[in-house]
C-alpha cells in the first residue's frame, strides 16, 4: 500500500484551486492512431489501437529487435559478415521489390551495415539477408520474431516475414503492440537505439553505368522537424497505406506515437509532426514523487528478509493537460507477489498506478530499495514449515 501521508500530500497539492481537467481534443484522418507518454504511462490518444492491421515496413522493428537482443547477449557481432545469396538478391532487387539497400549478389556485408540499411533505408533486401545470416532461413527467423513478440507482451501480433512485405494476412500487428515494441527498442537497448535509429541518411551500393555511390535519406518524418526526435520506422504498402511508429524526447518526457492507414506520403509527414507536437504542447508533466521516495513494500518469498521497500527509480510525474492542475482520483501499488528472492537493488518489481480525471490510468515503475538475498538452507526449511501450517 502507499503510505497515507504521501498520498494526502499529493492530493492536497494537485487539488488546490482546480476543477477536473478535460483532455485536449485531437482529430486525425489516420485510420489508426496511438500516442503514449512513457514518462508516466499515460495514453494521450487511442484510435483503433487494438485493431489488427498489416504493419508494412514497421515490422522491421521486430527484425532489429531480434538482432539487438543477440548483440546484447554476445551471440551476434556487429562486424559479422553476411553473404547476399543470389536467390535473395533476385527476389529483392528492382522496382518490384520496394525499398532496397541496393545490395549485390554474392556481396559480403556486415551486420552493422545491414542494420543501417534496414533502419535508415528500409531495405527489404537487407532485412531478408540479415534474417538468413542469423537463422539460416527467413522462415526460421520469423519463428524467433514471434518468440520475441511473446516475450515482450505483444498479444495481438504475428510476423510471417522479416520485412513486412504483404503475405496474405499472415503478418499483422496493432498500434498498441507497435508502441510496446518501440518501447522495448528504446529502453532495452539504449546504446544500439542511439547508434542506429536517428541516422539522417546512409550510403550503400552503386548506380548502374557511372558506378556512383547511392545515398538515401531516412524516411522518418519527425527527424529535422520535431526537436528531440530520434526514431523509429515508417511503413507503406498499397494494402496498409502510409504508417509510422515514432518517438521523441523533450524536457524529460518521451512520447511514442503510431499512425497508420494514411493515404499519402506527405499526409504521413503532416500527421506525424502534428500529433507529436500536440503531445508535447497540449500536455505537461505534474511532479508527483522525488527519486528514491519509499512508496510501499513488497512481500518477498524465501528470503532472509520478509519484505523490501519499493522506491521511485527517478522523479515521477503524471501527465496532465497543459495549463491546469489535475485531479488524482486514486493511487495503488501493483505487483505479482510474493516476489521471489534473490532481488537486486534497483530491480523493477512493482508499479505505481495513478488514476487521473483526464487521462485515465498512468503506470510508473517502482524498484527494490536494496538487495534481498535468498534465505539459507535451514531458514528455507523453517519458512516452508510455516507456510505449510499457515503460520506465515
Amino acid at each position: 500500500m502507499i503510505r497515507a501521508s504521501l498520498l494526502a500530500a499529493v492530493s492536497v497539492s494537485l487539488l488546490a484551486g482546480s476543477a477536473p481537467a478535460k483532455a485536449p481534443p485531437f482529430d486525425t484522418p489516420a485510420k489508426v492512431a496511438y500516442l503514449i507518454d512513457l514518462s508516466s504511462g499515460a495514453v494521450l490518444l487511442s484510435k483503433n489501437a487494438d485493431v489488427r492491421m498489416p504493419p508494412a515496413s514497421m515490422a522491421k522493428m521486430m527484425t532489429t529487435n531480434v538482432a539487438f537482443e543477440l548483440i546484447r547477449k554476445g551471440d551476434l557481432k556487429a562486424d559479422k559478415m553476411c553473404t547476399v545469396r543470389p536467390e535473395t538478391w533476385q527476389k529483392w532487387h528492382g522496382p518490384q521489390a520496394g525499398s532496397t539497400m541496393f545490395l549485390s549478389p554474392g556481396e559480403q556485408v556486415s551486420v552493422d551495415e545491414l542494420l543501417k540499411g534496414i533502419i535508415t533505408l528500409s531495405g527489404n533486401d537487407a532485412s531478408v539477408v540479415l534474417a538468413e545470416c542469423i537463422a539460416g532461413t527467413e522462415d526460421a527467423f520469423t519463428n524467433v520474431m514471434n518468440e520475441n513478440a511473446k516475450r515482450l507482451g505483444l498479444t495481438n501480433s504475428h510476423f510471417g516475414t522479416a520485412n513486412g512485405w504483404p503475405d496474405e494476412g499472415r503478418t499483422y500487428v496493432t498500434a498498441r503492440d507497435l508502441a510496446t515494441l518501440a518501447r522495448a527498442e528504446i529502453e532495452n537497448y539504449p546504446d544500439l537505439y542511439k547508434k542506429y535509429y536517428s541516422l539522417v541518411s546512409y550510403t550503400h551500393g552503386k548506380t548502374l553505368g557511372s558506378g556512383a555511390d547511392i545515398t538515401q535519406a531516412n524516411r522518418n518524418p519527425l527527424l529535422g522537424r520535431v526537436p528531440g526526435a530520434d526514431g523509429l520506422k515508417t511503413g507503406h504498402t498499397d494494402e496498409a497505406g502510409y504508417g509510422f511508429t515514432g518517438s521523441a524526447v523533450q524536457n524529460g518526457r518521451r512520447l511514442i506515437m503510431v499512425v497508420a492507414g494514411l493515404d499519402s506520403y506527405n499526409g504521413r509527414i503532416e500527421e506525424s509532426v502534428r500529433m507529436m507536437q500536440w503531445g508535447f504542447n497540449a500536455w505537461q508533466a505534474q511532479p508527483l514523487f522525488k527519486k528514491d521516495t519509499v512508496l510501499g513494500t513488497a512481500k518477498v518469498q524465501m528470503a532472509g528478509s520478509g519484505e523490501v521497500d519499493l522506491v521511485a527509480p527517478r522523479d515521477l510525474a503524471i501527465t496532465i493537460p497543459a495549463g491546469v492542475l489535475s485531479k488524482v482520483q486514486g493511487m495503488k501499488v501493483r505487483y505479482n507477489g510474493p516476489v521471489k528472492a534473490p532481488i537486486a537493488k534497483g530491480q523493477h518489481i512493482a508499479d505505481l498506478v495513478v488514476m487521473t480525471s483526464d487521462s485515465g490510468e498512468q503506470v510508473m515503475p517502482l524498484v527494490a530499495a536494496n538487495d534481498v538475498g535468498e534465505a539459507g538452507f535451514f531458514a528455507r526449511i523453517w519458512i516452508g514449515l510455516k507456510q505449510l501450517f499457515g503460520m506465515a
